[in-house]
């Protein structure tokens, strides 16, 4: 996708998150805190999970399918585990919170694993994996689709979703190794971004259902996505809604709430993160340095005719990253005017 549009600074895109949410009924600190990690989400590249979802957050929290007011609490713990119940809480919110609980957990315990049930989208999934690299741990990161685009394998009703993993590796000098994928060929919010744009889909990325191409990102409800790797990708979307949803006490198959589709109802959305303690598998600084070797052995891998370089995962969002911190973030001109829509509705100033 295109990076044509004006260019915002990260600062004020979270400013201007906040204060939207802020008008919407969301408490101060919780809406201070969203934006934060709402405009890392652009800032790392992730377009359709940052500002993009606002309109989207602000119709939901208006009609009452965000609780604005939650009481997040661990429903469930021992020494290196948690389940957390987020009281239908924005994800950004319930996420941070499980993120926070397992870095400190795995302080002691080498490793620990935090659920959560009852919470709600929360952007992508990298921006939970990559928040155990600031204590040098390694983050794992999965969540259950908020809504379902995947039918089983050689099935036509949709019971699966997305269901993405993040895994993030720090090195020492080069950048973290961070992997972030759906279980589909795309994620559905690609599709969302391109409905907005006007622009087509790659053929690929869904099917209808008599199994034809579809490309019109308008028509995306007469289809469904397409698991990467045929059926070992519906295996991975049904395994991670099992371990983020079931596990949980979260919503799996049948039971997930689409909110694109409806701004009221709790979607009961379940996640998972683990936080690995590289200390206590070994000397941080030598694990570090061994990655920087990895980086340098899979870089100087001879190249296959048409390819011009070999990128590790997360290397692409890192030269998004430096370029957006340094000269903001461009926002789709289709993407201004419906916040600046936005914006007058709530009585706010424009971005």
């Amino acid at each position: 996708m295109s990076e044509t549009g004006r260019r915002v600074t990260i600062a004020r895109l979270a400013e201007f998150i906040a204060t939207a949410l802020g008008a919407t009924g969301l408490g101060a600190g919780d809406a201070v805190k969203v934006g934060r990690l709402m405009a890392e989400c652009d800032a790392i590249g992730g377009d359709a999970h940052g500002v993009f979802r606002l309109p989207q957050y602000v119709r939901r929290l208006k009609a009452g399918g965000y609780n604005a007011r939650p009481n997040i609490r661990i429903a469930r713990e021992k020494t290196a585990m948690a389940v957390i119940d987020g009281d239908n809480a924005m994800g950004h919110l319930v996420m941070s919170r499980a993120a926070d609980l397992a870095i400190d957990k795995a302080r002691n315990s080498g490793v620990a694993w935090v659920g959560a049930r009852y919470s709600n989208h929360a952007g992508p999934a990298a921006i939970y994996a990559r928040m155990p690299l600031a204590h040098d741990m390694i983050g794992v990161y999965v969540a259950v689709g908020s809504a379902n685009h995947l039918p089983p394998w050689g099935g036509t009703e949709m019971l699966l979703s997305t269901n993405p993993i993040a895994i993030a590796v720090p090195s020492s000098e080069r950048p973290p190794i961070v992997l972030d994928m759906a279980t589909t060929v795309a994620a559905y919010g690609k599709v969302k971004t391109l409905a907005q744009r006007g622009e087509p889909m790659p053929e690929g990325w869904m099917i209808d259902r008599q199994g034809r191409p579809l490309t019109d990102p308008g028509r995306s409800a007469e289809g469904f996505l397409l698991p990467i790797g045929g059926p070992k990708g519906y295996g991975l979307s049904l395994m991670f809604g099992i371990l983020a949803g079931a596990l949980n006490g979260a919503a799996c198959g049948r039971e997930v709430v689409d909110f694109n589709a409806d701004d009221t109802s709790i979607t009961n959305t379940g996640h998972f993160i683990v936080a690995v303690d590289i200390a206590a598998f070994g000397e941080v600084e030598a694990f570090k340095q061994e990655m920087d070797r990895v980086w340098s052995e899979m870089k100087s891998s001879p190249l296959l005719p048409g390819f011009d370089e070999i990128r590790l995962p997360g290397e692409r969002s890192h030269q998004v990253e430096l370029d957006r911190r340094a000269r903001g973030v461009p926002v789709h001109a289709a993407l201004d005017t419906a916040l600046g829509a936005l914006a007058d509705d709530l009585g706010i100033e424009r971005l």
